[in-house]
Order: structure tokens, then sequence, then C-alpha cells
């Protein structure tokens, strides 16, 4: 991981591919080893007990994916309110597949008024790091080519579970 961006006081992680648990403890780890605090959207199932505590305490934010709870609108909120944040957020969703990314890491950033960092799990190289900087500009279709571009060369550790969304259309 790149030590560069490791006094980095807000932005969003946009971490992609996400195919499997082992992502979030690689990405636990990678950010220990930085002594980078960070927080990160995680369904609400998650929190149940006996695993709530500990979620909670790695800086689980709960997400109730099913129903709408203008989760972008709170964290954009938290953005505001807060000198010092870094919210990792998985645009798949899902460790499934899924053909479309969720597109509220963009609009938090965008809203916010604050960068995404293009961070990635690697495992056919075997390493995890971030990518660069990347400042939204409200065209989000054509942002999205550029983020996503980033990703082409990223090995999922289930690459049939990892998709671009339809603006690029190529599996990885």
């Amino acid at each position: 991981m790149g030590k560069e961006f490791k006094d980095i006081k807000r932005c969003i992680v946009v971490m992609a591919p996400h195919t499997s648990n082992w992502d979030f403890i690689m990405g636990r780890l990678g950010y220990a080893s930085l002594g980078m605090e960070v927080r990160f959207l995680i369904k609400k199932e998650s929190f149940r007990f006996p695993w709530g505590f500990f979620v909670r305490a790695f800086g689980g934010i709960p997400v109730d994916r099913k129903h709408s709870t203008n989760v972008v609108g709170q964290i954009t909120e938290m953005f505001r309110t807060n000198e010092h944040l870094i919210l990792t957020i998985t645009p798949e969703g899902t460790r499934s597949l899924n053909y479309h990314w969720k597109r509220g890491f963009y609009q938090i950033a965008l809203q916010a008024n604050i960068p995404l960092l293009l961070g990635y799990l690697d495992y056919k190289k075997k390493e995890a790091g971030f990518g660069f900087l990347f400042n939204p500009t409200g065209n989000y279709e054509k942002d999205l080519l550029e983020i996503e571009a980033f990703y082409e060369t990223k090995a999922a550790l289930h690459p049939e579970n990892f998709n671009l969304s339809p603006a690029n259309r190529r599996n990885n």
C-alpha cells in the first residue's frame, strides 16, 4: 500500500474487486500497517450478535440494503461534520456477481466535495494498494470509465464474481 496516501484526512476509498470475505481481512491488515483509521459501509445483517460488536469496533457503518434510508445524505453529512473521515466503499455492493456498480460512492464524493482514492486488492499479483486520487467532475458516465479503467487489470479472488459495469462491458 502506498504510504504517500496515509496523511489524507478525508476521502472515499473505492475498493474493488470485492468478491470474498478475505477482502475485508486483507484490507484491514493493510490499513493497520499504514496506521490509517478508516470506516466502511457494511450490510446491517453483519451487526447481529456476536459479530456486531467487532464490526462496529473496526469502523463499520450499517447499511439497510432492503430499504431506502438516504445513506448518501447521511454519509455526506458525516463528511461535512468530521475533519477526519476515510470511508471505504465497495462500489459493487456485494461479493456476488453484479453487473451494475452502485452510484452512492460517487454521489457522496461529489456532494461532500471530497476525492475518491482508488484502492485495490490484486490476488493474482498478491498485492494491495492505492492507485490515485480522483476528483469527480459531475459527469458520472465519463468519470466511471476512467475509474473502471484502473480496475481492468486487477484480479479478484473469485474472478467469476467480478464485473465492471456496462460502461466498460468487460469481465475480469
